[in-house]
């Protein structure tokens, strides 16, 4: 197992990505705290991680308020005794275009996406940098490269969340804690599932692989980012995209 021993925290963890992340750590040995907005997603997860044989913390958290995301953090080192590995994943979207957008879509969305994630990796990066090793993994999105229409808050937070990733593994790389990101294209989720099939087909034109991705092909990177395979590997973004953005 690859993560035997370890354990794990991760942000928007009751449903797909985050999710299918949990579960496959778990599998590989890490004991897994999870937090969410949905406690009755959380409850159903956590009996799913726990048939696995792992301890599990779980916590209705909004990541935008770093008092919460403080208090989740220290619950999960008074549980676990430690905090080897930070996946944070929330995310959301509100799409619109730009001069129809409003204040509160743009300030919703970089404050769950993209300060979310600075409150969790503040409150973990104190714990890991004591501890001399950790791994921190950012959920971005080709949308942060590439931009798209109707995403402009969503691509500001995930293209912030690149940049912020950069920072942090050169502020962290001397107490061998690494942060690297994830940058995902399509990926089949309940989102994608409703789109029509005309819709898809066309979004697939712009894919070599000609496929969507599966929340398994980012859960499969996530693990090699958070386990002992990819030590010299810091700073980077890597896409899961069948080759959309080369």
């Amino acid at each position: 197992m690859k993560l035997k021993g370890m354990a794990a925290l991760i942000t928007g963890g009751a449903r797909g990505i985050g999710k299918e992340i949990a579960l496959l750590f778990a599998r590989e040995g890490a004991d897994i705290a999870i937090c969410d907005v949905n406690a009755e997603t959380l409850a159903a997860t956590q009996k799913e991680i726990e048939s696995l044989g792992r301890k599990v913390l779980t916590g209705v958290v909004d990541v935008t308020k770093a008092d919460q995301a403080e208090e989740f953090t220290q619950k999960s080192l008074d549980k676990f005794g430690k905090i080897d590995i930070l996946i944070n994943n929330a995310g959301i979207t509100r799409d619109g275009l730009l001069v129809r957008m409003s204040e509160a879509d743009w300030d919703v969305v970089l404050a769950v996406n993209l300060k979310g994630a600075f409150n969790f990796t503040k409150a973990a990066a104190k714990i890991m940098m004591k501890q001399r090793s950790g791994r921190i993994v950012n959920m971005a999105s080709i949308i942060g490269i590439m931009g798209n229409a109707g995403q402009a808050n969503y691509a500001a937070s995930k293209g912030g969340l690149i940049a912020f990733t950069k920072t942090v593994a050169k502020e962290l790389a001397s107490r061998n804690v690494r942060a690297n990101a994830i940058a995902p294209g399509f990926i089949q989720t309940d989102m994608t599932a409703k789109l029509p099939e005309n819709v898809k087909s066309e979004m697939l034109k712009f894919v070599p692989l000609g496929r969507f991705g599966t929340v398994q092909d980012v859960a499969n990177l996530a693990l090699f980012l958070a386990s002992d395979e990819s030590s010299y590997i810091t700073g980077q973004v890597i896409q899961v995209d069948g080759g959309m953005v080369m």
